[in-house]
């Protein structure tokens, strides 16, 4: 099955600090039911948890590819999903941007 996908985020080659803003501002311009992919090195579970966070109910989470070197997940914008709001810096779970 070809997904097909709104945009993509590849945060291996965005700088540690600026991956959680540029996740989240993607994801709020996605059209309701579009997906984006995020591309990464290691299992991007604890920003499963922002998401939660941020908009429970309002995103799909759907793992694509699951390691060992890359993983994949499809990010859909469900119709009741609200904007996210930017995580500010320190607020991330120190797993996928060094803490920052």
């Amino acid at each position: 099955m070809t997904l097909a996908f709104h945009a993509t985020v590849d945060v291996r080659t965005i700088p540690p600090r600026d991956r959680h803003p540029v996740i989240f501002a993607t994801f709020s311009a996605l059209p309701q039911g579009q997906a984006m992919q995020l591309v990464n090195d290691h299992d991007p579970r604890p920003l499963y948890h922002q998401f939660e966070l941020k908009m429970p109910g309002g995103f799909g989470w759907e793992y694509v590819e699951a390691g060992p070197d890359t993983w994949r997940v499809a990010i859909t914008r469900l119709a009741d999903a609200q904007p996210a709001q930017p995580v500010e810096r320190g607020g991330c779970c120190g797993g996928c941007c060094g803490g920052t």
